[in-house]
């Protein structure tokens, strides 16, 4: 039977795994394949595996257990394995590269944020800004102006959004990024213009907290913020 990997860690960890329900229904309760220095922890692989809510809850159920107990290379959802043998090898191939990692991550977190504002402030603030902005605008308001004059006035207008969305997203994560240990910046998605995972030490994880909220408060109320975690290191791990 195919094997369902939820993390690697230290083989000496605590492995807190009682009364935790395995990905997919199947009976019995995660465990732990020990290599040397290191262990994953797995459980049966269901037959058919989707991303129910129930199993990614359960996924996650499993790293945080993991995480209040020690360091984690969490895996991310999905990862099979054959058999304890492939375990086994996997974790004996890149030893040293797992054991840096954990002692990278010990006591620390993720806290992913995600940040939108309006897309109408924005563009007021374009029309009061750029002249040529507003000068295009002028001409083509009503439907009038020519057709160049409105494609020069949507390209010009895309622009400066960029900028303004891409200048917002540094000046939070500069406020925050002298907190945390490391960060990720990714792709916003949708009306986002900001998507940062940040490292943070769990013995600052409450401070960190704290002073996401009040960079979130300084914005008004035309902004829009997420904050996770902590969160199980998925960002920070290869």
């Amino acid at each position: 039977m195919h094997l369902y990997l939820y993390a690697i860690t230290r083989s000496d960890h605590p492995l807190r795994l009682e009364e935790l329900r395995a990905v997919g229904g199947v009976s019995g309760e995660p465990r732990a394949v020990t290599s040397g220095p290191l262990a994953g922890v797995v459980s049966p692989a269901p037959e058919t595996l989707r991303p129910k809510r129930r199993d990614l809850a359960a996924h996650q159920a499993v790293q945080e257990r993991l995480m209040a107990d020690g360091a984690v290379l969490p895996m991310r959802f999905g990862l099979l394995a054959p058999d304890e043998t492939a375990v086994r090898s996997a974790l004996d191939a890149k030893r040293t590269e797992y054991v840096r990692g954990l002692d990278e991550l010990d006591a620390t977190a993720e806290f992913n944020l995600k940040a939108a504002c309006s897309q109408d402030d924005l563009l007021r603030e374009v029309l009061t800004e750029s002249d040529d902005a507003r000068r295009l605008n002028e001409r083509t308001r009503d439907g009038r102006g020519s057709y160049e004059d409105r494609v020069a006035l949507g390209e010009l207008v895309a622009r400066q959004l960029g900028v303004r969305q891409q200048r917002l997203a540094e000046q939070v994560v500069g406020r925050l990024a002298g907190m945390a240990r490391g960060k990720v910046v990714s792709s916003p998605a949708g009306d986002d213009f900001l998507n940062v995972s940040f490292l943070v030490e769990r013995g600052r994880a409450e401070e960190f907290s704290l002073a996401a909220r009040q960079v979130a408060q300084g914005y008004g109320d035309g902004y829009d913020f997420r904050l996770r975690g902590p969160l199980p290191p998925y960002s920070f791990v290869a």
